[in-house]
C-alpha cells in the first residue's frame, strides 16, 4: 500500500510564494512519474507539473517559468515551489504516484496511479 501525504498550502498575497512537499510512504523501491494536479473550485482537475525518475520535466502553459517540480528519490518525495503566485492559483493541489515499484517491478508488476488527499493553496489579495 502506498500513502500519499501533501503539505505546505496556505494563504499568500498575489505575488508571493509557497512550496508543497509530498512525501510518499510503503514499502516503495522506486516511482518513474510523480505529478502535481489542481483542482480549482467549479473546475476539472488538471496537471500542473510532472517528474519521471529519468530526469524529465514538463508543465503546464499557466505556470511555466514560476513553478518548479523537483524529486528527492531517496525521501520518495516530490515538491512544487511556486513563485510569482496569481489568484488564478487558488486550488486545492493533489500529488499523484504512477508506476510505483513495491518490491516485484523485477516481475513487471507496479502499483499504479496513487493520489494523496489535496493541500489548499489560496492566493488572495
Amino acid at each position: 500500500q502506498v500513502q500519499l501525504v501533501e503539505s505546505g498550502g496556505g494563504l499568500v498575497q498575489p505575488g508571493g510564494s509557497l512550496r508543497l512537499s509530498c512525501a510518499a510512504s510503503g514499502s516503495i523501491k522506486s516511482i518513474t512519474t510523480m505529478k502535481w494536479y489542481r483542482q480549482a473550485p467549479g473546475k476539472q482537475r488538471e496537471l500542473v507539473a510532472g517528474d519521471t525518475s529519468g530526469g524529465s520535466t514538463n508543465y503546464a502553459d499557466s505556470v511555466k517559468g514560476r513553478f518548479t517540480i523537483s524529486r528527492d528519490n531517496a525521501k520518495n518525495t516530490v515538491y512544487l515551489q511556486m513563485n510569482s503566485l496569481k489568484p488564478e492559483d487558488t486550488a486545492v493541489y493533489y500529488c499523484n504516484a504512477d508506476r510505483v515499484d513495491y518490491g516485484l517491478g523485477y516481475m513487471g508488476i507496479y502499483g499504479m496511479d496513487y493520489w494523496g488527499k489535496g493541500t489548499l493553496v489560496t492566493v488572495f489579495s
